[in-house]
């Protein structure tokens, strides 16, 4: 069985998110959505109501499952019997940062491949933080959220 985790902090889960889960499905057996601690970073939601919106979002991917996690990646990989980590390139910007993860995981982890995957067309201008300022300043996140993501950011700005 081919397994891959696809990591992150996923505050929220956005569309492009959703999108890469999805494209990953028709290259592996198995995705695990990973959802990270985010130790170096202060997420407008907690760990278990971002691993649970992350869950509601792919429910309707069997082949996925959402675990969060606080271990070293390669570790929590291997935990899992995974051979690829999955990470999403929406732009150049992206691509250095990425490329140093990756040779850091492959340093660590030889027997672990990332695999890069980029958005559809459409999503790949979105991200977390724009959508976490597009809501903090009331902003539309529809067409960049579920709905249940948009109802759970209002829940979190009307306070």
């Amino acid at each position: 069985m081919r397994i891959a985790i696809y990591p992150g902090t996923f505050d929220p889960i956005t569309l492009g998110h959703i999108d890469l889960a999805r494209r990953a499905t028709h290259l592996f057996d198995r995705v695990i959505v990973a959802v990270a601690a985010a130790s170096m970073k202060s997420p407008l939601f907690d760990l278990e109501e971002r691993a649970e919106l992350a869950r509601i979002a792919l429910a309707d991917l069997p082949q996925i499952e959402v675990k969060p996690f606080s271990v070293l990646l390669v570790d929590f990989a291997h935990t899992h019997h995974a051979t690829s980590i999955i990470r999403g390139l929406r732009a150049v910007s992206d691509f250095e940062y990425e490329i140093q993860l990756a040779a850091v995981n492959r340093r660590l982890a030889p027997d672990i491949e990332t695999v890069f995957l980029s958005p559809a067309e459409e999503l790949g201008f979105i991200s977390s933080s724009i959508v976490r300022e597009l809501a903090r300043l009331n902003g539309n996140v529809e067409g960049f959220v579920p709905a249940h993501v948009a109802k759970a950011l209002a829940r979190i700005h009307d306070n």
